[in-house]
Protein backbone atom coordinates (compact mmCIF):
# COMPACT_ATOMS: atom_id res chain seq x y z
CA UNK A 1 0.00 0.00 0.00
CA UNK A 2 3.12 2.47 0.96
CA UNK A 3 4.13 1.68 -2.49
CA UNK A 4 1.33 2.06 -4.63
CA UNK A 5 1.01 5.67 -2.71
CA UNK A 6 4.76 6.77 -3.38
CA UNK A 7 4.50 5.66 -7.10
CA UNK A 8 1.50 8.13 -7.40
CA UNK A 9 3.17 10.94 -5.79
CA UNK A 10 6.44 10.21 -8.10
CA UNK A 11 3.71 10.58 -11.48
CA UNK A 12 2.47 13.97 -9.57
CA UNK A 13 5.68 15.24 -9.45
CA UNK A 14 6.80 14.15 -12.61
CA UNK A 15 3.60 15.79 -13.84
CA UNK A 16 3.97 18.84 -12.59
CA UNK A 17 7.27 19.58 -13.20
CA UNK A 18 6.58 18.57 -17.43
CA UNK A 19 4.03 21.03 -17.06
CA UNK A 20 5.96 23.62 -15.41
CA UNK A 21 8.42 23.38 -18.44
CA UNK A 22 6.11 23.77 -20.94
CA UNK A 23 4.57 26.56 -19.39
CA UNK A 24 8.52 28.19 -18.93
CA UNK A 25 8.90 27.41 -22.74
CA UNK A 26 5.52 29.03 -23.96
CA UNK A 27 6.48 32.17 -21.58
CA UNK A 28 10.01 32.54 -23.60
CA UNK A 29 8.69 32.08 -26.99
CA UNK A 30 6.41 35.05 -26.45
CA UNK A 31 9.04 36.76 -24.50
CA UNK A 32 11.34 36.03 -27.53
CA UNK A 33 8.50 37.41 -30.11
CA UNK A 34 8.02 40.18 -28.02
CA UNK A 35 11.92 41.29 -27.88
CA UNK A 36 11.95 40.63 -32.00
CA UNK A 37 9.51 43.31 -32.63
CA UNK A 38 11.00 47.02 -33.01
CA UNK A 39 8.82 49.75 -30.39
CA UNK A 40 7.09 52.26 -33.14
CA UNK A 41 5.24 55.12 -32.97
CA UNK A 42 2.88 55.82 -35.46
CA UNK A 43 0.21 58.69 -36.90
CA UNK A 44 -2.94 57.63 -38.97
CA UNK A 45 -3.01 59.23 -42.84
CA UNK A 46 -5.80 61.45 -43.93
CA UNK A 47 -6.59 63.49 -47.34
CA UNK A 48 -6.01 67.04 -46.61
CA UNK A 49 -6.68 70.48 -48.54
CA UNK A 50 -3.79 72.28 -48.93
CA UNK A 51 -2.67 75.26 -51.31
CA UNK A 52 -0.77 74.19 -54.04
CA UNK A 53 2.15 76.20 -54.43
CA UNK A 54 5.78 75.98 -56.33
CA UNK A 55 9.16 77.36 -56.08
CA UNK A 56 11.78 78.65 -58.34
CA UNK A 57 14.99 80.66 -57.76
CA UNK A 58 15.39 83.67 -59.91
CA UNK A 59 17.80 87.09 -60.52
CA UNK A 60 16.28 89.98 -60.65
CA UNK A 61 16.61 92.30 -63.71
CA UNK A 62 16.11 96.00 -64.74
CA UNK A 63 12.59 96.13 -66.33
CA UNK A 64 14.25 98.13 -69.22
CA UNK A 65 18.15 98.83 -70.06
CA UNK A 66 19.32 100.87 -72.51
CA UNK A 67 22.72 102.00 -73.38
CA UNK A 68 22.22 105.26 -75.00
CA UNK A 69 23.87 107.13 -77.33
CA UNK A 70 23.06 109.06 -80.68
CA UNK A 71 22.59 107.19 -84.19
CA UNK A 72 25.01 109.26 -86.07
CA UNK A 73 28.48 109.08 -85.35
CA UNK A 74 31.29 111.96 -85.53
CA UNK A 75 29.58 114.18 -83.20
CA UNK A 76 31.43 116.03 -80.14
CA UNK A 77 29.99 115.38 -76.65
CA UNK A 78 28.60 118.63 -75.75
CA UNK A 79 27.74 118.60 -72.41
CA UNK A 80 26.49 115.52 -69.86
CA UNK A 81 23.88 116.24 -67.08
CA UNK A 82 23.84 113.03 -65.72
CA UNK A 83 25.89 111.11 -63.07
CA UNK A 84 26.16 107.28 -62.18
CA UNK A 85 23.67 106.77 -59.39
CA UNK A 86 21.00 109.50 -60.28
CA UNK A 87 17.60 109.20 -60.76
CA UNK A 88 15.81 110.61 -64.02
CA UNK A 89 12.44 111.36 -65.44
CA UNK A 90 11.18 110.62 -68.86
CA UNK A 91 11.64 113.40 -71.06
CA UNK A 92 14.62 115.19 -69.24
CA UNK A 93 17.81 116.04 -71.07
CA UNK A 94 20.34 113.64 -70.26
CA UNK A 95 23.13 114.36 -73.23
CA UNK A 96 23.46 117.17 -75.65
CA UNK A 97 25.75 116.54 -78.99
CA UNK A 98 27.58 119.52 -80.65
CA UNK A 99 24.40 121.19 -82.79
CA UNK A 100 26.66 122.59 -86.04
CA UNK A 101 25.68 120.77 -88.48
CA UNK A 102 22.05 120.93 -87.24
CA UNK A 103 22.52 125.20 -87.48
CA UNK A 104 23.58 124.60 -91.07
CA UNK A 105 21.00 122.14 -92.03
CA UNK A 106 18.35 124.64 -90.39
CA UNK A 107 19.94 127.68 -92.91
CA UNK A 108 19.56 125.24 -95.88
CA UNK A 109 15.81 123.90 -94.76
CA UNK A 110 14.85 128.17 -95.43
CA UNK A 111 16.26 127.77 -98.88
CA UNK A 112 14.46 124.99 -99.79
CA UNK A 113 11.43 125.83 -98.11
CA UNK A 114 11.60 129.19 -99.62
CA UNK A 115 11.69 126.93 -103.11
CA UNK A 116 8.73 124.78 -102.11
CA UNK A 117 6.29 127.26 -101.59
CA UNK A 118 6.98 128.76 -104.51
CA UNK A 119 6.62 125.45 -106.70
CA UNK A 120 3.36 125.38 -104.62
CA UNK A 121 2.15 128.28 -105.83
CA UNK A 122 2.98 127.60 -109.29
CA UNK A 123 1.61 124.51 -109.24
CA UNK A 124 -2.12 126.65 -108.66
CA UNK A 125 -1.62 128.34 -111.75
CA UNK A 126 -0.19 125.64 -113.47
CA UNK A 127 3.06 127.63 -114.30
CA UNK A 128 5.10 124.92 -113.05
CA UNK A 129 5.49 121.45 -114.78
CA UNK A 130 4.66 118.08 -112.50
CA UNK A 131 8.34 116.89 -112.46
CA UNK A 132 9.54 119.97 -111.34
CA UNK A 133 7.24 120.22 -108.47
CA UNK A 134 7.50 117.02 -107.00
CA UNK A 135 11.19 117.56 -107.17
CA UNK A 136 11.07 120.67 -104.94
CA UNK A 137 8.86 118.61 -102.80
CA UNK A 138 10.82 115.75 -102.32
CA UNK A 139 13.91 118.05 -101.61
CA UNK A 140 11.88 119.59 -98.93
CA UNK A 141 10.57 116.74 -97.12
CA UNK A 142 13.99 114.89 -97.00
CA UNK A 143 15.63 117.90 -95.68
CA UNK A 144 12.94 117.99 -92.64
CA UNK A 145 13.58 114.41 -92.09
CA UNK A 146 17.46 115.18 -91.93
CA UNK A 147 16.57 117.79 -89.49
CA UNK A 148 14.52 115.87 -87.68
CA UNK A 149 17.30 112.93 -87.30
CA UNK A 150 20.00 115.55 -86.42
CA UNK A 151 17.50 116.65 -83.09
CA UNK A 152 17.27 113.26 -81.99
CA UNK A 153 20.37 112.82 -82.07
CA UNK A 154 21.72 116.16 -80.70
CA UNK A 155 19.49 116.10 -77.98
CA UNK A 156 19.19 112.76 -75.82
CA UNK A 157 15.87 112.67 -73.34
CA UNK A 158 15.01 110.02 -71.26
CA UNK A 159 12.87 107.39 -72.57
CA UNK A 160 11.10 106.59 -69.08
CA UNK A 161 11.97 107.14 -65.45
CA UNK A 162 14.67 105.39 -63.98
CA UNK A 163 18.27 105.87 -62.33
CA UNK A 164 21.93 105.84 -64.79
CA UNK A 165 23.67 103.21 -63.88
CA UNK A 166 26.86 103.81 -66.30
CA UNK A 167 28.81 106.50 -67.96
CA UNK A 168 31.68 105.67 -70.39
CA UNK A 169 32.39 109.17 -72.11
CA UNK A 170 33.01 112.84 -71.01
CA UNK A 171 32.03 115.41 -72.25
CA UNK A 172 34.07 117.14 -75.17
CA UNK A 173 35.50 113.64 -76.70
CA UNK A 174 34.26 112.92 -80.48
CA UNK A 175 31.07 110.19 -80.57
CA UNK A 176 32.85 107.68 -83.48
CA UNK A 177 30.38 104.65 -82.43
CA UNK A 178 32.75 102.32 -80.38
CA UNK A 179 32.02 101.06 -77.20
CA UNK A 180 33.85 102.66 -74.59
CA UNK A 181 35.22 102.17 -70.96
CA UNK A 182 33.42 99.51 -69.11
CA UNK A 183 30.25 99.52 -71.91
CA UNK A 184 29.33 96.43 -73.40
CA UNK A 185 27.67 98.01 -76.40
CA UNK A 186 28.25 101.33 -77.77
CA UNK A 187 26.98 103.86 -75.35
CA UNK A 188 27.83 107.41 -73.69
CA UNK A 189 25.56 106.45 -70.76
CA UNK A 190 23.40 103.29 -69.44
CA UNK A 191 20.28 104.11 -67.92
CA UNK A 192 17.77 101.18 -66.26
CA UNK A 193 14.74 101.14 -65.15
CA UNK A 194 14.07 99.91 -61.69
CA UNK A 195 10.27 100.49 -61.19
CA UNK A 196 9.05 97.83 -61.77
CA UNK A 197 11.92 94.64 -61.51
CA UNK A 198 11.42 91.59 -63.78
CA UNK A 199 12.62 88.20 -63.54
CA UNK A 200 12.76 85.74 -66.18
CA UNK A 201 12.36 82.10 -64.39
CA UNK A 202 11.81 78.81 -66.12
CA UNK A 203 9.76 76.59 -65.22
CA UNK A 204 8.89 72.63 -65.84
CA UNK A 205 6.95 71.44 -68.13
CA UNK A 206 4.19 69.88 -66.00
CA UNK A 207 3.01 73.11 -64.94
CA UNK A 208 2.15 74.76 -68.31
CA UNK A 209 -1.57 74.70 -67.59
CA UNK A 210 -1.00 76.15 -64.14
CA UNK A 211 1.00 79.50 -65.11
CA UNK A 212 -1.47 82.22 -66.30
CA UNK A 213 -0.43 85.83 -67.25
CA UNK A 214 -1.74 88.21 -64.18
CA UNK A 215 -1.54 85.29 -61.96
CA UNK A 216 -0.36 86.65 -57.97
CA UNK A 217 3.47 85.83 -57.36
CA UNK A 218 5.65 86.40 -53.89
CA UNK A 219 9.03 86.78 -54.03
CA UNK A 220 11.67 86.44 -51.04
CA UNK A 221 15.24 87.74 -51.60
CA UNK A 222 17.57 86.82 -49.03
CA UNK A 223 18.95 90.30 -48.33
CA UNK A 224 15.12 91.11 -46.85
CA UNK A 225 15.48 87.45 -44.78
CA UNK A 226 11.58 86.21 -44.62
CA UNK A 227 9.91 89.44 -45.72
CA UNK A 228 7.62 88.73 -49.38
CA UNK A 229 7.67 91.37 -52.22
CA UNK A 230 3.95 90.84 -54.14
CA UNK A 231 4.98 90.64 -57.75
CA UNK A 232 2.36 88.87 -60.62
CA UNK A 233 2.94 86.88 -63.81
CA UNK A 234 3.44 89.24 -66.69
CA UNK A 235 4.49 86.98 -69.63
CA UNK A 236 4.15 83.36 -70.14
CA UNK A 237 6.43 82.65 -73.36
CA UNK A 238 3.99 79.98 -75.72
CA UNK A 239 7.20 77.51 -76.39
CA UNK A 240 9.02 74.65 -74.51
CA UNK A 241 12.79 74.09 -74.62
CA UNK A 242 12.91 70.65 -75.30
CA UNK A 243 16.44 70.33 -73.96
CA UNK A 244 15.61 71.36 -69.84
CA UNK A 245 12.07 70.38 -70.77
CA UNK A 246 10.78 73.91 -69.27
CA UNK A 247 9.36 76.98 -70.32
CA UNK A 248 10.16 80.67 -69.62
CA UNK A 249 7.74 83.35 -67.37
CA UNK A 250 8.37 86.95 -67.04
CA UNK A 251 7.52 88.52 -63.68
CA UNK A 252 7.13 91.98 -62.48
CA UNK A 253 7.30 93.53 -58.91
CA UNK A 254 6.22 96.66 -58.28
CA UNK A 255 9.49 99.07 -56.94
CA UNK A 256 8.09 102.37 -55.94
CA UNK A 257 10.83 102.34 -53.07
CA UNK A 258 13.77 100.84 -54.84
CA UNK A 259 14.16 98.35 -52.18
CA UNK A 260 14.40 95.74 -55.08
CA UNK A 261 17.45 96.07 -57.44
CA UNK A 262 18.65 94.45 -60.57
CA UNK A 263 21.59 91.58 -59.60
CA UNK A 264 19.64 90.65 -56.67
CA UNK A 265 18.45 87.10 -55.99
CA UNK A 266 15.71 85.32 -54.08
CA UNK A 267 13.01 82.58 -54.27
CA UNK A 268 9.82 82.92 -56.14
CA UNK A 269 6.38 81.39 -55.08
CA UNK A 270 3.87 80.32 -57.12
CA UNK A 271 0.29 79.51 -55.88
CA UNK A 272 -1.06 77.06 -58.37
CA UNK A 273 -4.63 76.68 -55.98
CA UNK A 274 -5.91 74.24 -53.51
CA UNK A 275 -5.73 70.29 -53.95
CA UNK A 276 -6.48 67.25 -52.26
CA UNK A 277 -3.36 65.39 -51.15
CA UNK A 278 -1.86 63.49 -48.73
CA UNK A 279 0.42 65.19 -45.77
CA UNK A 280 2.90 63.72 -43.45
CA UNK A 281 5.44 64.76 -40.52
CA UNK A 282 8.82 65.13 -42.58
CA UNK A 283 10.14 63.09 -40.02
CA UNK A 284 8.29 60.03 -41.35
CA UNK A 285 10.09 59.98 -44.69
CA UNK A 286 13.69 58.76 -44.61
CA UNK A 287 16.46 59.64 -47.79
CA UNK A 288 18.25 56.21 -49.34
CA UNK A 289 21.61 57.47 -48.47
CA UNK A 290 23.50 58.98 -51.44
CA UNK A 291 21.13 59.26 -53.76
CA UNK A 292 17.69 61.70 -53.53
CA UNK A 293 15.71 58.63 -53.11
CA UNK A 294 12.76 58.43 -50.61
CA UNK A 295 10.70 56.36 -48.85
CA UNK A 296 8.20 55.65 -45.21
CA UNK A 297 6.94 52.84 -44.07
CA UNK A 298 3.18 51.49 -43.40
CA UNK A 299 2.24 49.73 -40.11
CA UNK A 300 0.22 46.87 -41.84
CA UNK A 301 -1.24 43.73 -40.55
CA UNK A 302 1.26 44.63 -37.48
CA UNK A 303 4.16 44.67 -40.25
CA UNK A 304 6.66 46.96 -41.51
CA UNK A 305 5.90 47.83 -45.47
CA UNK A 306 8.20 49.89 -47.21
CA UNK A 307 6.62 52.61 -49.52
CA UNK A 308 8.61 54.85 -52.08
CA UNK A 309 7.43 58.48 -52.42
CA UNK A 310 8.11 61.53 -53.76
CA UNK A 311 8.01 64.73 -51.69
CA UNK A 312 6.09 67.17 -53.67
CA UNK A 313 5.64 70.48 -51.15
CA UNK A 314 6.65 71.78 -47.84
CA UNK A 315 4.22 72.80 -45.54
CA UNK A 316 6.31 73.83 -42.32
CA UNK A 317 7.26 70.41 -40.06
CA UNK A 318 5.26 68.91 -42.93
CA UNK A 319 5.48 67.51 -45.95
CA UNK A 320 3.30 66.03 -49.52
CA UNK A 321 4.10 62.94 -50.49
CA UNK A 322 3.05 61.26 -53.67
CA UNK A 323 3.54 56.81 -53.68
CA UNK A 324 5.75 55.51 -56.43
CA UNK A 325 5.43 51.86 -56.50
CA UNK A 326 2.37 51.19 -54.19
CA UNK A 327 -1.03 52.67 -53.21
CA UNK A 328 -1.38 54.85 -49.70
CA UNK A 329 -4.54 55.22 -48.70
CA UNK A 330 -6.89 56.69 -46.27
CA UNK A 331 -6.89 55.00 -42.68
CA UNK A 332 -3.11 53.68 -43.05
CA UNK A 333 -0.60 53.91 -40.39
CA UNK A 334 2.89 55.46 -40.96
CA UNK A 335 5.40 54.94 -38.71
CA UNK A 336 6.88 58.20 -37.03
CA UNK A 337 9.27 56.81 -34.80
CA UNK A 338 11.24 53.41 -34.41
CA UNK A 339 11.20 53.68 -38.60
CA UNK A 340 15.42 53.89 -38.61
CA UNK A 341 15.66 50.39 -37.67
CA UNK A 342 13.01 49.09 -39.68
CA UNK A 343 13.42 46.79 -42.91
CA UNK A 344 10.70 45.50 -44.84
CA UNK A 345 8.23 43.17 -43.10
CA UNK A 346 9.45 43.22 -39.73
CA UNK A 347 7.21 42.66 -36.92
CA UNK A 348 6.24 45.93 -34.76
CA UNK A 349 5.47 46.61 -31.53
CA UNK A 350 2.90 50.17 -32.26
CA UNK A 351 3.35 51.99 -29.03
CA UNK A 352 -0.07 54.85 -28.48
Amino acid sequence: MKKGLNNSLLAATLSALVLSACNSSTTDNAQEAEDNRVLVRVDTIRTSTVDRKIEYTANLEANEQVYYAPTLAGTRIKKIYVEVGDRIRKGQTLVEMDNNSLQQQELQLKNVETEYNRAVKLMETGSISQQNYDAAVTQYEVMKKAIATLKENTRLVAPFNGVVTGKYMEEGELWSGGAFGGASKPAIIAIEEINPVKAIVNIAEQYYLEIKKGMDVSLQCDVYGERLFPGKVNIVYPTINPSTRTFSVELLFNNAKEELRPGMYGTVQFSTGKAQTKVVQSLAVLKVQGSNDRYVFLARDGKAKRVSVKINNRYDDKVEIIPLDDTINDGDLIVTTGQAKLVEGRELNIVK
